[in-house]
């Protein structure tokens, strides 16, 4: 019988996973001291010859990199030469990341292999080197100094004695493994909220823990909470908070109306969304004898009901901000404040804490007042309602765009003052516009509901008139109240207060927006201060309603600093103003809360309290109105998504608004959802990335897919849990 032949297998080589971390471990221990291999290789416990020879070729690497320096035939240290620089990670959607240091103006390449287990916008230690054969920069993970977040939002997938998470967000690379004593009762495919425990060594893989079954991925509750608790923003109360908000005295005494300045009998009215439920400022109006305006500014007084050092002050702290969902509101306060005994509701006495004005018909200001007040609203209009009386000037409201429905009059003194204030907020964006404001008047995306809260159309909030009335008396007053603080004293910095401050734009970013824009034909100055808020709103005014609009305000918004709280004052850049608190909203942001405190205070005569602690407070509202604001932009790309699984079968028009190597990103015109057409699915040519020119080019055709490019796309797939959208591009 004949011998089979016998096959010879190689060995497969077994890689050692994370040389060079462990490396640098070993030679850290002690930098005056020279290792070579061998003693390395004992340290990391290899014996075999395989190992020990990628431990001298990593070695050689190193040096070649001017990570280690060879002080001695074989014999290696540390190069102290070189800085170990702290900075956080930047994670991008395909794994790899950007080290974000201080130490450097371009925030460096980080591959995904020299991620060292590091996360999105965890705080790390990093070497950074030049790549070989390039002057391009890399960094390398060395240390986790502090994790950003260990809790992830994602869909169990579950065998008979394990699972992994898969993590909603595309910037969290890795998996989560799931042992059985640790799956909490989840089942697979459920949507859940995994706890991080660990990360072993030899594990390319975290471990970790179900901390709560969601629900079912797809489902809207599902998916809206799995938004909130993404970002650690809560959906319910605490039965305790709940409990203590419910035995609050909502009664009006008349000892409490003795001590604060009565508006009862002068006319006072609410103007707000159709479906608002919380109304947290009034206007109230009167003419003088002397032929000028007296206008009151009235907010609802929370700081009267919300107590220091109470467990509903604590709740309403931790979470600084209501937020605003598409299909729902998660308030700051329980309902029993925020829709109740604080909003200020037609037809009811309500506490306040106003801003009060004398105004010429210059709109100037002869005599200001601030102090708690009471009131009564007259009447509650919805914008749309307020601005028929602008543009008609009269005191017909029809049923199309009246609250109950029906057509119906209004009173002619509340038409007067409607429209005496509309003249005097005109005047007063004007002159804030001369000052160099800068008009960001952004096209705000809405949604139609059904009774189940699907999408049915989506439509586009127009800002006009009357919403630009609300905005400038607000305005006004977040302005004085701010104004009034800093320069009660000679030393403005003598008394602890909070401002929202807005810096200059960095003047890379800048640049990089005028590199944008120019491909579109348009430019903007940026020598001086004033020539750059007039040139912006130049190009905010010449692109408004054009299609290229959205993308172009979209990069001129983050060319700019973000708006922060803080007791620093260093003046509001967009709105062109020196002093600028929030004194406005204090149902929906905590930081007016504290405003309100802080001005009483000091109205009562009292001292000013330690400023470290309030920026402490500041920087948690920042931190907190961050967060609420991607969950509200996720839950709008959650609708996006939603609505467009019904329209598989159309042609959309579209603009590229973005440019990859894996893609191009299209915003549809009408509806403002933006998805991917991905490189591969271009049938007509093999397509490669130009950066320079933001485009794909053909490699074949030459054919160009520009940044601004108008094109047409058809929905190839929707991914709810994602929130993603990507499209077939449709080529003539």
């Amino acid at each position: 019988m004949k011998k089979k032949d016998k096959k010879i297998f190689k060995k497969k080589a077994n890689i050692l996973k994370d040389l060079t971390k462990n490396i640098f471990l070993i030679l850290k221990e002690d930098v005056s001291k020279q290792y070579n291999y061998k003693q390395i290789a004992a340290k990391l416990n290899v014996n075999d010859t395989e190992g020990k020879n990628q431990i001298i070729q990593k070695l050689n690497e190193l040096t070649e990199s001017k990570k280690t320096i060879e002080v001695d035939r074989g014999k290696y240290q540390i190069n102290e030469e070189r800085k170990y620089l702290i900075g956080k990670l930047d994670i991008t959607s395909n794994g790899n990341g950007y080290f974000i240091t201080d130490d450097y103006e371009e925030d460096i390449f980080v591959p995904n292999v020299n991620l060292g287990k590091g996360l999105h916008n965890d705080l790390v230690k990093a070497y950074v080197y030049k790549k070989r054969r390039s002057s391009k920069l890399e960094a390398d993970v060395v240390e986790i100094i502090e994790r950003a977040k260990t809790e992830f939002v994602g869909v169990l997938q579950k065998n008979k004695n394990f699972g992994f998470v898969i993590p909603d967000n595309s910037k969290m690379y890795a998996d989560i493994f799931i042992s059985q004593n640790q799956l909490n009762g989840a089942e697979n495919g459920d949507k859940v909220q995994a706890s991080i425990t660990g990360w072993p060594e030899k594990s390319k893989n975290p471990f970790g823990t179900i901390i709560k079954v969601l629900g079912k991925p797809g489902d809207q509750n599902t998916e809206m909470h799995s938004i909130l608790v993404e970002y650690d923003l809560p959906y319910e109360f605490p039965i305790e908070v709940e409990n203590d908000a419910s035995l609050l005295s909502i009664e009006i005494t008349k000892e409490e109306i003795s001590k604060r300045r009565d508006f009862r009998n002068v006319l006072t009215f609410t103007i707000d969304p159709k479906d608002a439920k919380d109304f947290d400022d009034a206007l109230s109006f009167k003419k003088l004898e002397n032929s000028n305006y007296e206008i009151g500014i009235h907010i609802a007084d929370v700081s009267h009901y919300l107590l220091p050092k109470t467990i509903l002050d604590d709740e309403a702290y931790e979470r600084a901000t209501s937020v605003y969902l598409v299909d729902r509101v998660v308030p700051m306060l329980p309902e029993i404040l925020s829709n109740g005994v604080c909003s200020l509701r037609p037809e009811e006495e309500k506490l306040t804490f106003s801003a009060v004005f004398e105004l010429n018909e210059r709109a100037e200001i002869l005599n200001q007042w601030f102090g708690r007040t009471i009131i009564f609203s007259d009447k509650r209009f919805a914008y749309e309602e307020s601005q028929v009386i602008i543009e008609t000037k009269k005191n017909f409201v029809p049923a199309n765009v009246s609250i109950t429905g029906l057509d119906y009059y209004v009173d002619e003194t509340i038409v007067e003052a409607i429209l005496k204030m509309d003249d005097l907020a005109k005047t007063l964006r004007k002159r804030r516009m001369n000052q160099g404001a800068i008009s960001f008047d952004r096209v705000e995306v809405k949604f139609n509901l059904d009774e189940d809260a699907n999408p049915t159309s989506v439509y586009f909030k127009e800002v006009k008139d009357a919403n630009k009335l609300i905005e400038e008396f607000m305005l006004l007053a977040n302005r004085k109240v701010a104004e009034f603080i800093s320069q009660k004293n000679k030393k403005p910095s003598a008394k602890t207060f909070i401002y929202r401050v807005h810096d200059e734009p960095d003047t890379e970013k800048l640049a990089s927006l005028q590199n944008i824009i120019s491909k579109f034909g348009y430019k903007i100055n940026t020598d001086t201060k004033e020539s750059t808020s007039e040139t912006l709103n130049q190009l905010l005014a010449d692109v408004y309603g054009k299609p290229e609009s959205n993308m172009i305000e979209t990069l001129a918004i983050r060319s700019m600093s973000k708006a922060v709280y803080t007791t620093q004052n260093i003046g509001h850049y967009g709105l062109a103003f020196d002093y600028y608190s929030h004194f406005t909203s204090p149902i929906r942001r905590y930081p007016d809360v504290m405003t309100h405190r802080l001005l009483q205070n000091y109205l009562d005569g009292g001292s000013s309290p330690k400023a470290e602690i309030y920026e402490e407070k500041c920087k948690h509202s920042s931190k907190r109105e961050e967060l609420a604001s991607k969950a509200e932009r996720d839950s709008i790309k959650y609708m996006q998504v939603k609505y467009m699984q019904n329209h598989k079968d159309e042609v959309f028009e579209g603009v590229i608004t973005g440019v990859t190597e894996w893609g191009i990103y299209v915003e549809i015109t009408k509806n403002k959802c933006e998805g991917m057409v991905r490189i591969r699915d271009i049938k007509s040519d093999y397509y490669l990335f130009d950066d320079a020119q933001y485009a794909i080019v053909g490699q074949s055709t030459k054919n160009i897919y520009q940044l601004g490019d108008d094109v047409k796309v058809q929905v190839k797939k929707t991914d709810l849990e994602r929130k993603h959208l990507d499209f077939n591009l449709i080529e003539d």
